[in-house]
């Protein structure tokens, strides 16, 4: 099955008429279990599966409606680049009637493509912008599907707190979906330490292309990554924060040996990177509970409990600490 055939099916389910506006905000998401690989490219569908905690306010604001004569793209208030734009105007191509053109204005308050999930929040939001221009009246399970279509990781930003994107076994990617978990952990922190906002100059799809393709460590990543998801799972349900620190770092490290190993070598890495991550390694031996994960990027986000907030912030002078459960006695 192909994309066009996978949304002409969903938009069977479709309820409602079009509007003239839609609106959104989706939250970036950090994978604790990564999605790194895919068995269907064209319908994004994951090896494995994988599971995230959400960033709160940090992410995407999303609006759009019709344009008359040509697609109209703006990110953060200007023309977006041409390779944004352009594949924000392919991922509408699943959508748009015979000369049908959109005008969608997208706002980040994360960097752009800088390994912190902005394409994720981007798709979402995106999604449940276009849902209400079109009155598709869809729920998130399958907002989420529709999401998949244009990043992967994008399925599970429909979501607050911790999500699961399940990899499913159907062909045509009908079980393919995120959803919530119903858990919640208001102790639990996220430090962002933001170490480059340039753009990379491999995108996560063409790094994730050419690890699956190359790297003889790939073949004892979809193993590893089923394992770590469900002890991710055990350690939420059971609020066991080291066995989810060390389950995260471990499976972040795992997805980044991948890369090492794939042929050319890809490393999302800069040196203060590796410092960064020593720093972590270091304030633990130390007896500090820190952990970190990171994503196909140079930037690091720290995990660790409110109790040791004042400890991470002396560590980390410039840490940006994001409460995804909002606690409101933190």
């Amino acid at each position: 099955m192909t994309r066009q055939q996978f949304v002409k099916l969903l938009l069977k389910r479709a309820k409602g008429k079009p509007g003239t506006r839609g609106a959104a905000f989706a939250p970036a998401n950090i994978a604790l279990c990564k999605y790194w690989g895919k068995r269907d490219p064209d319908l994004n569908l994951p090896v494995n599966s994988s599971l995230s905690i959400s960033l709160g306010k940090l992410g995407t604001h999303t609006a759009v409606k019709f344009a008359k004569t040509a697609d109209r793209i703006f990110l953060n208030g200007k023309p977006a680049p041409a390779d944004f734009a352009a594949r924000i105007s392919n991922y509408l191509d699943l959508f748009r009637a015979d000369g049908q053109f959109f005008e969608v204005r997208t706002k980040n308050n994360i960097p752009t493509a800088a390994g912190l999930a902005s394409s994720a929040s981007g798709f979402a939001a995106l999604v449940k912008a276009l849902d209400q221009l079109f009155g598709w009246g869809f729920n998130s399970r399958e907002l989420s599907m529709l999401a998949r279509l244009g990043s992967g990781s994008a399925t599970r930003s429909l979501y607050d707190g911790f999500a699961v994107w399940h990899a499913g076994v159907r062909a045509d990617g009908m079980d393919s979906y995120a959803e919530r978990l119903g858990s919640t952990w208001p102790a639990l922190r996220i430090g962002i330490l933001e170490v480059s906002k340039a753009r990379k100059k491999t995108g996560s799809t063409s790094g994730m292309n050419r690890t699956v393709e190359t790297s003889e460590l790939y073949e004892s990543w979809p193993a590893q990554a089923e394992c770590d998801f469900d002890e991710l799972r055990t350690a939420i349900a059971a609020q066991d924060f080291p066995m989810l620190g060390k389950t995260a770092e471990n499976n972040a490290l795992a997805m980044h040996a991948t890369m090492l190993a794939a042929w050319p070598p890809l490393c999302y890495w800069k040196p203060q990177t590796v410092a960064l991550m020593q720093k972590v390694w270091q304030a633990r031996e130390n007896g500090l509970e820190l952990y970190f994960t990171i994503d196909a990027g140079p930037n690091l986000k720290l995990l660790f409990l409110n109790e040791n907030q004042a400890a991470v912030k002396a560590l980390f002078p410039n840490v940006q600490i994001v409460s995804p459960f909002q606690n409101p006695k933190a």
